[in-house]
């Protein structure tokens, strides 16, 4: 009878090791599995990346997200975006957008981390986050790839993709698409759209003045294309003016 019961106890015990290693296997595998996924990921935006090097790309996923939000109110709502190329951009809006976005731009290597200390101190002493210290290799893999929520994993994945771009495009050509890209205003994009939009003529022949609004408008394009009188908006704009003509550019 001993011996049964301690039988009976022997096959509890390993039936419950048998059951604690399945489960550890079953968690290794979904682990593993994870893992290839986002390696999966990674290879399908490094594709994106090196596609782009040479071609255009004619939408982004920051682009699609808000032609979703204005078609929930007109579903006839379409995009201003039209693509020019880099020589067909006033160096005008270059310097500005340069100044005003990423000083450092032509230096670094995908990060400023400068730019980045001083966006932390600055959000620790004011208790919110209010400066992002983002380069211009940063915001444009946001806009490409990823939503504007406010994550540590989007942040961990638009550093990765700032790194592939730095790696895989040139300067100039990371300026182009960015300038051709993000958002200047409601439904509007890139630099010839917010030239035609604001002032009536082309990215080509903005002038200083206007370049520095364009540029300050860059945060908040939203907002400031429904107070373009803004006096935060005409204070920076004056203050990029003096900044611009010693911005380097490529």
């Amino acid at each position: 009878m001993r011996k049964k019961k301690t039988s009976i106890r022997k096959t509890a015990r390993d039936n419950k090791r048998y059951s604690d290693t399945s489960i550890g296997r079953w968690f290794l595998r979904l682990a593993l599995w994870v893992i290839y996924g986002i390696f999966l990921y990674q290879i399908w935006l490094l594709f994106h990346v090196l596609y782009w090097k040479h071609n255009n790309p004619q939408s982004t996923a920051f682009m699609e997200n808000q032609l979703e939000i204005l078609r929930a109110d007109r579903a006839d709502a379409t995009l201003h975006h039209q693509w020019k190329s880099y020589q067909h951009i006033s160096d005008e809006i270059k310097r500005a957008v340069v100044a005003a976005e990423d000083s450092q731009f032509l230096r670094h290597s995908g990060f400023d981390y400068d730019a980045l200390w001083h966006a932390f101190q600055k959000n620790l002493s004011q208790g919110r986050v209010t400066a992002g210290g983002s380069t211009i290799s940063q915001q444009l893999a946001k806009n490409l790839f990823l939503s504007d929520n406010k994550s540590f994993l989007r942040k961990a994945q638009e550093a990765m993709v700032a790194v592939m771009l730095e790696q895989v495009m040139s300067k100039q050509r990371i300026l182009e698409i960015y300038l051709n890209v993000i958002e200047w205003g409601n439904g509007v994009f890139g630099a010839e759209a917010a030239a035609q939009h604001y002032f009536g003529r082309s990215a080509a022949d903005l002038t200083p003045h206007q370049a520095a609004l364009l540029a300050a408008m860059i945060p908040r394009p939203r907002y400031y294309d429904n107070n373009r009188d803004s006096l935060h908006l005409l204070k920076k704009r004056d203050i990029l003016l003096k900044r611009a003509h010693s911005a380097k550019i490529p």
